[in-house]
């Protein structure tokens, strides 16, 4: 040969979206293309975007194997670069089109570095060679990194994972998927956004539950619209008070994934107190007999796909209608910073619904939620007041409970509210939405 390399530039056309948008097929088959075409491979990196779309790299001893999928047009751009005669990058080709079921592919050789146009330089291999201590590494391993981005407008959230998709399936209403990440444990996405992960679970589901439980004593009677990864009746279990507990989940595979991959999110599905029904929350609440519940939590998803009729006044109104006269709702209301609009909107509504008074806001840290500071409503349709609970009592329930963030100084301080927060719950006007959100406000 006279060139250092052969570099094939691929467009692979009619793949598979569903094989485009799987970053662990394509890694998988981009390691295993080299390795056939006799390559040494040293390591991979590869990143999946949310909804959909992957980018990666293979690095192998003799240069690299790149691409770049658009599932929505069952489309990938591949590079096969390779220097020396030892791999035939055709080979590599080939093992592609057949792994990503491509119907049809293009291609283009280069030459890359042609000898009749470089002159060698003299130099020391000594100066150049690297000294530096190197870690121990296993014979025939290789570095794998792996990624999962949620990734919106602005903004996005990469979390490095093993590359085992340890659940996929579809439902009729989403796509739901737990893997295995590095830095939080096994996690579970709807729709490729971020539900739960093992480590920073309990933030949300100790703040939704112990927050209204401890200012609303009296309550008897709980149901919990969504929440099928079972966190949320796992807190509420803990209260021997509750004569009923409700949870209404409209996709059994999001149970069947976390009974399967987060049991200690879902220790609770077995007890004998839990009404589990796998069904649509709107239909339940609109056929639920007037004042029945003490307590409704609405622990849905974002305002897309199945959680979209959640978030809207007629739902909230007969959620209203629901509630004992003492009664209490309780929300994940999105976060103020990221998109400012909804959250200003969704308050809205409340306040028409319960009172101008009636409406609390409250705040939590959760590190895998976009912009990593999340928002709770609070809404009585009584004279329940979220900062009326006793202190010694919440203390010595976390304590003895073992709770993780939820504590009488935290429930006190979780309504202390940043000024921007306050400014956009009270004046909610275009002007401070488009300061604040960091998402586009389509205006």
């Amino acid at each position: 040969m006279n060139a250092l390399g052969r570099h094939i530039l691929v467009e692979f056309y009619d793949c598979s979206p569903e094989l485009m948008n799987d970053v662990v097929h394509i890694e998988n088959s981009m390691v295993a293309a080299a390795e056939t075409a006799g390559a040494t491979v040293i390591n991979s990196t590869f990143h999946h975007f949310s909804p959909y779309g992957v980018s990666g790299v293979v690095v192998i001893q003799e240069s690299h194997l790149a691409i770049h999928t658009w599932p929505e047009y069952g489309y990938a751009a591949v590079d096969l670069f390779t220097c020396g005669d030892s791999v035939d990058p055709w080979v590599s080709y080939t093992y592609l089109k057949e792994a990503f079921e491509s119907g049809h592919g293009s291609s283009m050789e280069l030459r890359r570095g042609q000898l009749g146009l470089l002159k060698r330089n003299d130099f020391s291999l000594e100066q150049l060679r690297d000294v530096s201590p190197k870690p121990e590494e296993e014979v025939g391993t290789i570095t794998r990194d792996v990624w999962f981005t949620e990734r919106d407008e602005n903004i996005a959230l990469s979390l490095k994972h093993s590359g085992k998709q340890l659940y996929k399936k579809d439902s009729p209403y989403q796509r739901v998927e737990v893997i295995e990440t590095l830095a939080y444990g096994n996690m579970l996405t709807l729709d490729g956004m971020v539900m739960c992960t093992q480590k920073d679970e309990y933030v949300y589901h100790e703040m939704i539950t112990h927050v209204p439980m401890m200012s609303h004593t009296k309550a008897k009677r709980a149901l919990v619209i969504g929440g099928g990864d079972g966190g949320t009746v796992r807190e509420l279990l803990r209260y021997e008070q509750l004569e009923e507990v409700t949870l209404v989940e409209i996709d059994e595979l999001v149970i069947e994934a976390c009974k399967l991959h987060l049991p200690e999110t879902a220790v609770a599905f077995e007890d004998p107190r839990l009404n589990l029904l796998v069904e649509d929350g709107i239909k339940y609440i609109n056929e639920c007999e007037d004042g029945r519940y003490d307590l409704i939590i609405v622990d849905s998803a974002d305002p897309v796909g199945p959680g979209e009729g959640l978030f809207t006044a007629e739902f909230y109104s007969q959620v209203h209608r629901c509630l004992t006269p003492d009664g209490v709702m309780i929300t994940q209301s999105e976060s103020p910073r990221f998109n400012s609009a909804v959250f200003v909107e969704i308050y809205d509504t409340y306040k028409k619904i319960f009172g101008q008074d009636k409406v609390h806001c409250y705040l939590a840290a959760i590190p895998t939620y976009p912009t990593g500071t999340w928002s709770f409503s609070y809404s009585s349709k009584g004279n329940s007041h979220p900062l009326q609970f006793d202190r010694a009592s919440a203390a010595r329930f976390s304590s003895e409970q073992g709770l993780k963030y939820y504590n009488e100084e935290v429930h006190a301080a979780a309504f202390a509210l940043p000024n921007f927060v306050k400014e956009l719950l009270n004046s909610g006007s275009q002007q401070a939405i488009e300061a604040y959100s960091a998402e586009p406000t389509n205006e």
